[in-house]
């Protein structure tokens, strides 16, 4: 489902896709950088921050190491990430703010470096053990880390077995990308693949039945339901939708409702219309999971 843009009343969307045409001191340790020094030592972890983002990693099993600003006060959720690094022995440090500030922006005062979840190759998508009714969200193209974090954070929430994203011209897992999806990133397993349009076939030859959302496409997401089985949908980027490929690739396009001025959704709230609007009514709920909480992600 590409895009974030929906079908007019009268007509089809302006753009392409519905989404978008506690230890204190210890031995000293390396400091986590944002990114590639130039330099030839060995690369250091990558962090994730915010108290929500830091707490999923921690229940994970992802975060080695957890640095809290001197100056940060004991909240509740402060409390929470503390006791759950105590269930899972990882290591606590207080440091000062500007040490975390040199790590991660928008840190509210915690920082973690964790070890990433492995990405998987397209190669690899043939050979996961998907469930009979599994679910799987591709983004065609999602640039912006906020976006791909709370389309990973929707995902997430409706059960989906794996996010594909594409390895060139698409975001890549940052820590505000991590943030924003509450941590869903630390454990939603993840396949990065160099052509969109070769994955979805490979899915096919799995059983999936491909769903793309498209802004021109002659059914709403009310108007067909959706079929059972192994499914995956797919959301382009923002203003362009689903590149060409992509589009012929899939089995079967739907569109969003647009009945206001707006003509388009982001990436996220278009995948989130229609795991929630198409996808998920016509599943049964698994007993005893709990239901998706919204809520800040620190």
């Amino acid at each position: 489902m590409g895009g974030t843009t929906g079908r007019k009343p009268g007509g089809s969307g302006g753009q392409r896709g519905q989404a978008g045409r506690s230890g204190r001191g210890g031995r000293q340790e390396r400091r986590p950088s944002r990114g590639n020094t130039g330099d030839d030592r060995a690369p250091v972890r990558p962090v994730v921050a915010g108290k929500r983002a830091v707490l999923e990693a921690t229940r994970a099993g992802r975060a080695r190491e957890i640095l809290i600003a001197e100056s940060a006060q004991e909240t509740p959720g402060l409390r929470e990430v503390l006791a759950a690094a105590a269930e899972a022995d990882v290591r606590v440090r207080h440091v000062p703010a500007e040490s975390l500030d040199e790590l991660a922006e928008a840190h509210r005062g915690v920082v973690a470096t964790v070890d990433m979840p492995k990405e998987l190759s397209e190669r690899e998508l043939a050979a996961f053990p998907f469930a009979e009714d599994a679910l799987v969200v591709v983004l065609d193209g999602v640039t912006d880390p906020q976006n791909l974090g709370a389309a990973a954070r929707a995902a997430d929430a409706a059960g989906a077995a794996l996010l594909v994203t594409r390895t060139k011209r698409a975001a890549g897992i940052t820590p505000a990308a991590v943030r924003a999806s509450a941590g869903a990133l630390m454990s939603l397993p993840h396949a990065r693949v160099a052509n969109i349009a070769k994955s979805l076939e490979r899915l096919q030859e799995a059983g999936f039945l491909v769903v793309g959302l498209d802004g021109d496409a002659a059914e709403e997401i009310y108007g067909t339901a959706c079929p059972d089985g192994r499914i995956a949908v797919v959301i382009g980027a923002e203003g362009t939708g689903m590149a060409r490929l992509t589009r012929e690739t899939c089995d079967l396009l739907v569109a969003l409702p647009m009945r206001g001025q707006v003509a388009s959704l982001n990436a996220a709230a278009a995948l989130a219309a229609v795991l929630y609007g198409y996808v998920l009514p016509g599943r049964p709920t698994p007993i005893g999971e709990p239901m998706a909480t919204s809520g800040d992600p620190d």
